[in-house]
């Protein structure tokens, strides 16, 4: 095989490629590291502005695989109009789940046990002292049941909680129980003390947690976000914030980056961190070993795996 392999980290900092492919190095710059139109296998840089990961898309004629790094592959639908017919686009997963669901776990904790006022106070060299909610016997509603969503269970049941109840686009059952369709939301956020949001950003699921849906939450619940900042209604929620009925905790919002002064950062009850659910320590081994994986079974046309769609299917 003679096809250029697009990567975005350098091929000599991964062991174990397989031979064959001429492997070019390319995240994100301005200048591209060889003519788009030979590039069979294109690996879309991680965490770069909007539009970005696109770019070379029109001129992808020979492309066959479209790998991200990503669990969610929003980012790169509008560019596949772009490609050809017949190209695999396929997903990371695999290589976030520990990291997210160790940050859903942090920012539940946080926010419940008031980990930030804690810290307010310490600069300000007060003791605040008092009762706060604890994470034990608390029902926790996990809305995304995929990968990211059951590794989130599996760091839940360790702290005693209430049975999680598990929502995603159809039923279906598991080992550790049913999981309920969407259409069944309306019956089961108002018994949810924590609600976590990890599924992906789809037509289906934008807007999701809107004003009704937040109104269906019961008084003092916890929303937390770890999917996309859309699946959210930021003004509905902002206006849930700030009459001090629910909280909440935020690894992505809508905008994002969420801009300075924007009524988020300052909302009564609200944790925010930067989008940092994935990139850990944890990203790059896992990163590697999925592409050696991939690029393996890609050589040796043998079937990939987490493949999401082809185009022109």
């Amino acid at each position: 095989m003679t096809a250029d392999v697009w990567l975005p980290i350098p091929p000599d900092e991964i062991e174990g490629l397989p031979e064959g492919p001429t492997y070019r190095y390319w995240n994100g710059e301005e200048a591209f590291p060889a003519d788009p139109a030979d590039c069979a296998y294109y690996v879309v840089p991680y965490m770069k502005p909007t539009g970005i990961g696109v770019r070379p898309f029109p001129r992808m004629s020979s492309v066959q695989v479209v790998q991200t790094l990503s669990a969610g592959i929003d980012h790169v639908e509008p560019g596949l109009k772009h490609l050809p017919a017949g190209v695999l686009l396929c997903n990371a997963r695999g290589v976030h789940e520990a990291s997210t669901a160790e940050l859903t776990l942090a920012l539940i904790l946080a926010s419940l046990r008031g980990i930030p006022d804690f810290v307010r106070a310490q600069d300000r060299g007060e003791w605040l002292g008092g009762f706060r909610p604890a994470l034990a016997d608390r029902k926790v509603l996990v809305v995304g049941y995929g990968s990211v969503g059951a590794a989130i269970e599996d760091r839940l049941v360790p702290f005693e909680v209430a049975p999680v109840v598990r929502v995603a686009r159809s039923a279906r059952t598991t080992a550790r129980g049913p999981v309920h369709p969407f259409t069944e939301l309306p019956a089961l956020l108002p018994e949810a003390d924590v609600v976590v949001l990890s599924t992906p950003l789809t037509e289906a699921t934008r807007g999701l947690v809107n004003a009704e849906f937040l109104a269906r939450m019961k008084d003092g619940a916890l929303l937390v976000n770890v999917s996309r900042g859309q699946v959210v209604d930021t003004k509905a929620l902002l206006t849930e914030l700030e009459s001090g009925r629910l909280t909440a905790a935020l690894d992505v919002t809508d905008p994002e980056p969420l801009p300075p002064g924007h009524p988020l950062w300052n909302a009564p009850g609200t944790v925010i961190s930067p989008h940092a659910g994935g990139p850990s320590s944890a990203f790059l081994p896992r990163a590697k070993r999925l592409l050696v994986d991939q690029l393996s079974r890609f050589v040796n046309r043998r079937p990939l795996r987490n493949v999401i769609l082809t185009t022109g299917e």
